[in-house]
């Protein structure tokens, strides 16, 4: 009489193992999530206001990486500061909340990391100059030695803009003086002072004319005589949102931003 129950256990255990087979087995409990990979985790992370002040230079270009960005990263959101690079390095280290610097030059951006704003920087582009006429080009210009030509009138950046200062080198190979009628903040007000007819020439950036599309015509400058920049941008020591900043500064050198950039004009450092 004592093997009765013995055999209704063994029935009862062998059917609770039927049971758990058919939920799918016991090494994995229906209740576990789902992993998920350490991008998305990292993506997740991210949040808040990423502060990038960035050459004027780069406003076409660094506006569609926003956006790209923040589809990116839905909890960011990436706030410009355009300008002159001069300008935007003397903020940074009087004390602006910046997390990303990206600037036209290399010696602005060195005055910050030798304040202390930023540990290093990588370049991530460059650009070379172009001239920019109105479209109907009232002074004939056809080429840089048109611009010493007395009477016509040219606007440049100021001498301690990236802008300007590369547009003197440019000058000085072709063995050149240009005196002009007007120094701008940046290189996007030079551009307007062509756009609105109100100076026959404006030395730019390759990129500038590009973006202007048929508001300008742009003349080339000849190689042997032209002038290039590089860019570096940094994510700085006192970045409000580090995070943030250097995963901004890896987009922009990521394969993704790379294109964005060639699509602006921008070459390869």
């Amino acid at each position: 009489m004592t093997l009765r129950p013995s055999l209704t256990a063994v029935l009862v255990a062998a059917g609770t193992a039927i049971a758990l087979a058919a939920c799918g087995g016991t090494n994995t409990p229906a209740s576990s999530p789902p992993s998920t990979s350490s991008a998305a985790t990292s993506t997740a992370a991210l949040k808040g206001t990423v502060n990038v002040f960035a050459a004027a230079s780069l406003q076409e270009s660094f506006t569609a990486l926003k956006k790209q960005f923040e589809a990116a990263h839905p909890a960011v959101t990436v706030t410009p500061n355009f300008g002159a690079s001069s300008a935007l390095a003397q903020q940074i280290n009087q004390g602006a909340p910046a997390d990303v610097f990206a600037s036209a030059s290399q010696a602005n951006m060195d005055q910050v990391v030798q304040a202390g704003g930023a540990a290093s920087s990588t370049a991530f582009a460059k650009n070379v100059m172009e001239i920019a006429v109105p479209p109907a080009n009232p002074a004939a210009i056809a080429g840089l030695n048109d611009l010493a030509k007395p009477g016509v009138k040219v606007a440049l950046c100021q001498s301690q803009v990236p802008c300007g200062s590369v547009a003197a080198k440019v000058f000085a190979n072709a063995k050149i003086t240009v005196t002009p009628v007007s120094q701008e903040a940046d290189v996007k007000a030079v551009l307007t002072k062509v756009q609105l007819g109100e100076v026959d020439a404006g030395v730019v950036y390759v990129t500038d004319v590009k973006a202007a599309g048929d508001k300008v015509k742009g003349i080339e400058i000849a190689g042997d005589v032209n002038a290039s920049t590089s860019y570096p941008i940094a994510a700085l020591t006192k970045a409000p949102n580090l995070d943030a900043a250097a995963a901004f500064v890896a987009y922009v050198m990521s394969a993704e931003g790379k294109a964005v950039l060639a699509a602006g004009g921008f070459a390869t450092p």
